[in-house]
């Protein structure tokens, strides 16, 4: 039977160490082609799509909230301030070492908790943890690692599935 952590937070810590990576070649391809790199971080797939950063800053997002919510814990909030390749790379670190503080304990169970998303608006929706995780968390973690990653190929630099992927 998989668990609740199973599920998570190796997922988010491989496609977070992979997106990280993939980040690194993107500079050395922007560098290597004779361009600012930060032609890169505002790219975007097409105009009605947030940008490089923003899909950066909202996959790790989706990674630190989900398992905390899941915990029972309060999510820290990151200021969205991001604007260059070494601050998306702290991001990220960052995010990697908050998945660190969450055990598999404070997670696993945890299926049949009440997850409000929105909570008092109109927007409010009320999921068990199992579905939040499964049905809604890592569906949108992993679409907004993906456009990342297809912004990146898009703009050619040279990466593959395996780059997406990363070590598992």
């Amino acid at each position: 039977m998989t668990t609740l952590y199973a599920a998570s937070v190796p997922v988010f810590k491989q496609l977070l160490n992979a997106l990280d990576h993939v980040l690194t070649q993107a500079e050395s391809f922007a560098t290597t082609k004779g361009f600012d790199a930060a032609v890169l971080l505002q790219s975007r797939l097409y105009p009605d799509m947030f940008p490089l950063v923003r899909q950066i800053q909202i996959a790790a997002d989706f990674a630190k909230s989900v398992p905390t919510r899941l915990a029972g814990l309060d999510v820290p909030a990151y200021e969205d301030s991001e604007q260059s390749f070494a601050e998306l790379h702290a991001r990220i670190a960052k995010t990697l070492a908050h998945l660190e503080t969450i055990s598999a304990d404070q997670i696993n169970g945890k299926e049949g908790i009440e997850i409000v998303l929105r909570p008092g608006t109109p927007k409010e929706k009320k999921l068990t943890g199992e579905a939040y995780l499964l049905h809604y968390g890592l569906p949108q973690f992993i679409f907004h690692v993906t456009t990342a990653y297809a912004i990146l190929r898009h703009n050619g630099v040279e990466i593959g599935k395996r780059d997406f992927m990363g070590a598992f």
